[in-house]
């Protein structure tokens, strides 16, 4: 935890780089906010070439300190930050809180430019609103069971048993008939769950045994590959892929689309394999993923 002084510090550096007074210039005059943070904390973002990273939190709701006028809506709290900014940034700004601050907002009206420390919020309207954003959301689905809104992701899941296993199962918060649309597609899956799981499997097979396979050779020695060639067999069979899936999850979509994510059983050294597809087609694309 920094202390006062050198946290302003910190925040004098920054404040008087070219990439900070770049960013003033697209904004309006000063205001002292507080705010609701919302699910998620402070995230950074670095082109290839640029030495500070664009920090930022969503908010959810804002007001001027000397007005009783609240703003409600997304929007982000941004600034440039070097790597020990960022990481105070992180440590010290928690999602799900009210926070007081410094800031211009843009002039397009997208962000607002933070002007220096953050400390905590006592306002009561926003103590009231974060209250009611902490709230568990959930929707009754008939045949598939409850779903609660997993705020960070912005989709309703639900823990569910497929072929004998738990996964999640989710789909996207969207306007009413989308989300019927992504339940209908959801209910297609759950009905056939023993064909849909093998098509989807054949799909990673197709796409990633050789890969898989060519992951494993990097790691065995020489005599074993020899071996292996002269008894015409791989280092990972067709077989041995197919046990090592093991389904997480499933996200489904209005149009008909689904993503299957599997762990991978270390073929990949902990990457997850992702099959793509839709009800008309099947499944159509698997890739190695994170």
């Amino acid at each position: 935890m920094f202390e006062k002084r050198e946290e302003m510090k910190m925040w004098e550096s920054i404040l008087q780089t070219k990439t900070y007074q770049r960013r003033m210039e697209d904004t309006l005059q000063e205001l002292e906010i507080q705010a609701v943070t919302g699910a998620g904390g402070f995230g950074a973002g670095k082109a290839a070439k640029e030495k500070f990273w664009n920090a930022s939190i969503q908010l959810t709701a804002w007001k001027e300190v000397q007005s009783d006028d609240i703003h409600q809506g997304e929007i982000l709290l941004s600034t440039p930050a070097d790597d020990r900014l960022l990481r105070h940034l992180q440590n010290t700004v928690k999602q799900d809180s009210v926070i007081q601050c410094r800031v211009r907002p843009s002039r397009n009206g997208r962000y607002l430019l933070l002007l220096g420390p953050v400390q905590a919020g006592d306002d009561p309207g926003l103590k009231v609103l974060l209250e009611e954003q902490m709230r568990e959301v959930t929707m009754e689905v008939e045949g598939l069971g409850t779903f609660t809104l997993e705020r960070l992701a912005d989709w309703f899941e639900i823990k569910t048993d497929w072929q004998g296993e738990e996964i999640c199962l989710s789909f996207d918060r969207e306007e009413e008939n989308a989300m019927e649309r992504s339940i209908a597609t959801a209910r297609i899956l759950m009905a056939d769950q023993k064909d849909w799981d093998r098509r989807v499997r054949e799909c990673a097979v197709k796409d990633l045994l050789d890969l898989a396979n060519d992951w494993a050779a990097e790691e065995m020695d020489p005599e074993e590959l020899e071996r292996l060639d002269e008894e015409d067999e791989q280092p990972v069979s067709r077989e041995q892929f197919l046990e090592r899936l093991e389904l997480e999850s499933i996200q489904v979509e209005e149009d008909g689309g689904f993503e299957f994510w599997f762990r991978d059983g270390d073929m990949f050294y902990g990457h997850s394999i992702h099959v793509t597809g839709n009800l008309e087609d099947g499944p159509d694309w698997a890739s190695i993923e994170g």
